[in-house]
């Protein structure tokens, strides 16, 4: 008789740890088909870089000029030079002083008589600081080279100026100004080019001044 309780109670004990073994399998199963569901989903709704493929764009540095921008020709009624601008920018003033605007970007055109051609040492002494007068917060120069470009040599002064206030905001952005004097036959002909200091505009500003030709 007590062969027999005990070989029933080893038989219950068998059972009893097959099915904790059971549950255990059955329980680690589920975990797993639940971690490899939420990583798919992962990896389909919200790929590396967030946002969808679909709607994920790139967008420019405020104050840069779009690569892919087309540029056109401009000749002022006197057809003493011609220049290129980018397409779709506003166009101001008449004569010897033009002015191409685009939200922070900005070009002028000025001609103005001068007998003989500047120097580096002309535009730092005389130039530069009537330039710097006539500019809200200009300053500091950062350099003063000789740089050549389709029409010639030219005398490039770099510094920093605040821009105009924005005529509906009143908001000021510090800017970066390139200037640049041309010269030939007694004229002048200085191409003021700015936009905030954080753009990256060197290719489109070499670009508009290598557009840059005098006129017969």
């Amino acid at each position: 008789m007590f062969a027999a309780l005990t070989s029933r109670a080893m038989a219950l004990f068998a059972l009893a740890v097959a099915a904790a073994v059971l549950a255990v399998v059955a329980a680690c199963g589920a975990s797993g088909a639940s971690g490899a569901s939420g990583a798919s989903g992962s990896a389909t709704g919200n790929p590396a870089g967030g946002g969808s493929p679909s709607t994920a764009r790139e967008t420019s540095p405020t104050g840069d000029i779009a690569d892919n921008v087309a540029y056109v020709a401009y000749q002022p009624p006197s057809g003493r030079y011609t220049i290129k601008t980018p397409e779709g920018w506003s166009r101001s003033g008449t004569g010897d002083s033009v002015t191409f605007t685009d939200k922070l970007n900005r070009v002028q055109v000025l001609l103005r008589p001068l007998a003989i051609a500047p120097t580096q040492a002309s535009i730092g002494t005389s130039e530069l600081p009537a330039a710097l007068d006539l500019s809200r917060g200009a300053g500091p120069v950062t350099g003063i080279t000789t740089v050549t470009r389709s029409a010639g040599p030219a005398v490039l002064a770099r510094y920093q100026a605040d821009s105009p206030a924005d005529p509906v905001t009143g908001k000021v952005v510090r800017d970066a100004v390139e200037r640049y004097s041309f010269w030939k036959s007694g004229t002048e002909a200085v191409l003021t080019l700015s936009g905030p200091v954080s753009a990256d505009n060197v290719d489109p500003y070499k670009m508009i001044t290598d557009s840059f030709g005098w006129r017969p």
